[in-house]
């Protein structure tokens, strides 16, 4: 399965990863150069959880953020079943 949020659509991007030398001018170099490039992915953080879809619970996929805001309805947590218990 793709690593992709099933609430807001998060995926992977594409970028770049700069490798740089030098010392910066303000601590008395000559400035910062880049040196070389090369392509990276900037990976969503996506968890696997348990949700409640109507009636049922499923798993699915979604991001931290999706989490944190409220997108995403938990299942109630139940007490296990115990007999003669006040």
């Amino acid at each position: 399965m793709a690593k992709k949020c099933d609430y807001c659509g998060k995926k992977p991007n594409i970028g770049n990863s700069y490798t740089k030398s030098g010392k910066p001018k303000y601590l008395g170099g000559n400035g910062v150069k880049v040196r070389g490039i090369a392509k990276r992915t900037f990976e969503p953080n996506i968890q696997k959880l348990q949700v409640q879809v109507g009636g049922n619970v499923q798993r699915k996929k979604a991001c931290v953020q999706c989490i944190r805001s409220g997108y995403v309805l938990r299942p109630t947590k139940r007490k296990p079943f115990q007999v003669g218990a006040i």
